[in-house]
């Protein structure tokens, strides 16, 4: 089976299909055998009624053994049907199946689909399937593209439908047609003197809008160009779907994508390209239309920042008060105030020292959702941020402080003022929605409070920086205006690890790793993948088995003794073996220091291992003076505790 989608038509091609269906047996199962017997062995109505409903004598009924029981049973046996027969009632059916997010009704059917369905080709080599659904009848005509009028293509049989729907200029695969984008929009930048900022979310939106993609290039005026570049961009992609274009100054290796990306940095070109649905044909009309279109919109930027910068960034911050972020937590400038008390919690917590990012880290905050109230963040809220970073310059603030401004809406922000506000400002939303009684459940997240815990959990992995989130919580629940219960802290840092295990995961780790360094430590998430990469290396050992064996039998007899939380005192006076006087001082040479990372914790067992394997063959633990087999219980409880706080290795595979 082969599937193929266009903005018109979806397409389900079918090789070598089965002219019928096969016949079948079904074992159909009954009411059960004493129910269906008398005490004579004569069927009961029960009997009956089933050997009707499956058109059998019910003198050939018998009872069998199924799912445990005595029942009833009847051999049906049923002839394959013949596949245009089957096909004309699947066919509505699958049609019906197809589900999308939205959905419209158009006619007097009332059916709900994404668009109106205008009509089905159905055939089975040369013959049509003859079907009705959503108040279209199928057949064997389906339409051209759609600047030419929607001509009527009559598909002659299944075998002609490719080649006869090319012959009409339509690029079924999806593939072929981003690639035939890719390569006209390469050669049109070219002409151009420049090369095209080609994005993979706006490449394939406009891969799914057309069915004959052609190129059109435009210009607008160079005077737009002293517009921020962010609004420029931001305006051709999201509201125009063209591809900008920038200065062709880079010369990079082939296949170096990291060093092809950084033509975002380039001075844009005061052109665009745009992909037409149709050919060549009055491209000059088309041209123009996207010009002025593209036009009256820069037109209207270049008002709402020359509005803008009458005011300096700061004088905005004030107008937050109308922006309300929660009913229960307040404006937008109570957020503010509350992420000013936090940003300077936040950055001790993160270690900072340089008084350099601790000023920067402030003013940031400070001035962080200021741009909200502007007319430009207004009409286009996506460039949030970005256009308080522009502002901020404009207004004479440090660049370290606009840059962190622009950052701070991205998963990663590239400076730490920057990464430190992006944390401010997701565990203030985290802490006080979930404290508001508003946090996610199933596919709903109407504040994106995933996003937002996965915003702290990866930023502080990608700069490998300690950090208790433990801590962080606790001090953004002294800034909230509503009470935040222990029971709501506790979820938002099962929340936050939750969204740990997914980045974790993403990142190919085997699950039980993942799952016994969670069990331990989740709470700082750059140490976490530091222990998940070390006891990755310590399972992918030779010698790990003999390891994890050792230690997973002190583990067992402490766990099955009730002695987890009950600590032992050990009293090398009551020691009898030899074997346990060893085990004894091994320990003690080993463990001067208490282990903090998984390969401390394990170099430690490693190295005991010998002396575990000698008490365990010479020594019984269980041995019948309480006090001998208490302080024996206290030698391994001790191994048994290496690993607190690292990692439980018992949600290890081979435990």
């Amino acid at each position: 089976m082969r599937f193929f989608t266009t903005p018109r038509r979806i397409v389900v091609s079918i090789d070598s299909l089965s002219p019928n269906q096969p016949d079948r047996e079904d074992l159909v199962k009954g009411p059960p055998a004493d129910k269906a017997f008398d005490k004579d062995g004569k069927p009961t109505q029960a009997a009956l009624g089933f050997a009707k409903k499956n058109n059998l004598d019910p003198a050939a009924l018998e009872a069998r053994e199924i799912d445990g029981g005595k029942y009833v049973a009847a051999v049906v046996k049923q002839k394959g049907r013949p596949t245009p027969e089957v096909l004309v009632d699947a066919l509505p059916k699958l049609v019906e199946s197809i589900k999308f997010e939205k959905s419209m009704r158009w006619n007097d059917s009332g059916i709900a689909f994404s668009r109106p369905i205008r009509w089905y080709v159905a055939l089975l080599g040369d013959m049509v399937i003859p079907f009705e659904y959503a108040g279209v009848a199928s057949g064997n005509i389906s339409r051209g593209l759609r600047p030419y009028g929607s001509p009527d293509i009559t598909i002659p049989s299944a075998e002609k439908y490719f080649d006869v729907i090319r012959e009409a200029g339509i690029l079924l695969d999806k593939e072929e047609r981003k690639a035939s984008i890719v390569e006209q929009v390469n050669q049109a930048a070219a002409l151009l003197g420049g090369q095209a900022i080609i994005e993979e979310g706006l490449l394939n939106e406009v891969t799914n809008l057309i069915e004959m993609p052609t190129a059109v290039m435009g210009g607008f005026n160079e005077e737009f160009l002293a517009l921020p570049r962010d609004v420029l961009i931001s305006v051709m992609k999201k509201h125009q779907r063209y591809f900008p274009v920038v200065r062709a100054t880079l010369v990079v290796a082939q296949g170096d994508e990291k060093a092809q990306g950084q033509g975002q940095a380039l001075p844009l070109l005061p052109n665009f390209i745009a992909i037409r649905n149709g050919d060549d044909i009055h491209i000059d009309t088309v041209r123009e239309g996207n010009e002025h279109v593209l036009g009256a919109r820069f037109a209207d930027a270049n008002f709402f920042v020359r509005e803008d910068v009458k005011l300096k960034l700061e004088e905005y911050r004030p107008k937050l008060s109308s922006l309300t972020f929660h009913t229960k937590l307040g404006s937008m400038l109570d957020k503010s105030n509350r992420m000013l008390k936090l940003g300077a919690e936040i950055g001790g917590l993160l270690g900072f020292k340089d008084m350099l990012i601790i000023k920067t880290l402030a003013r940031a905050v400070y001035l962080s959702k200021a741009d909200l109230v502007t007319q430009m963040v207004t009409e286009m809220t996506s460039l949030q941020g970005i256009i308080g970073g522009e502002y901020a310059l404009r207004s004479g603030e440090a660049p370290e402080v606009a840059a962190a401004i622009a950052e701070q809406y991205q998963t990663v922000p590239q400076s730490k003022p920057g990464m430190a506000l992006a944390l401010t400002d997701r565990l203030d939303s985290l802490v006080g929605l979930f404290a508001a009684g508003l946090a996610p459940t199933g596919a709903k997240d109407p504040f994106g409070l995933r996003r937002a815990a996965i915003g702290v959990v990866q930023p502080l992995i990608e700069y490998d920086i300690d950090f208790d989130l433990s801590e962080a919580v606790k001090k953004s629940v002294k800034t909230q205006p509503i009470p935040v219960s222990e029971e709501a802290q506790k979820q938002i840092l099962e929340f936050i690890a939750g969204r740990l295990k997914v980045v974790l995961g993403d990142m190919d780790f085997k699950h039980d790793i993942i799952e016994a360094v969670l069990a331990a430590q989740s709470t700082n998430p750059a140490g976490t993948v530091r222990a998940v990469k070390q006891l990755s290396a310590w399972v992918g050992r030779e010698d790990w088995s003999s390891i994890l064996d050792g230690f997973a039998r002190c583990v067992r007899i402490i766990r099955s003794a009730g002695l987890d939380d009950k600590p032992l005192t050990i009293d090398d006076g009551k020691f009898v073996e030899k074997e346990e006087r060893d085990l004894q001082a091994a320990i003690q040479s080993s463990t001067v220091n208490r282990p903090s990372s998984v390969d401390e914790f394990l170099e430690i067992v490693a190295k005991l291992i010998p002396s575990i394997t000698a008490f365990f063959d010479k020594v019984l633990v269980m041995a019948e003076d309480e006090k001998v087999k208490e302080n024996r219980l206290g030698l391994l409880q001790k191994i048994a505790s290496l690993s607190n706080g690292i990692a439980d290795l018992s949600k290890l595979e081979g435990f």
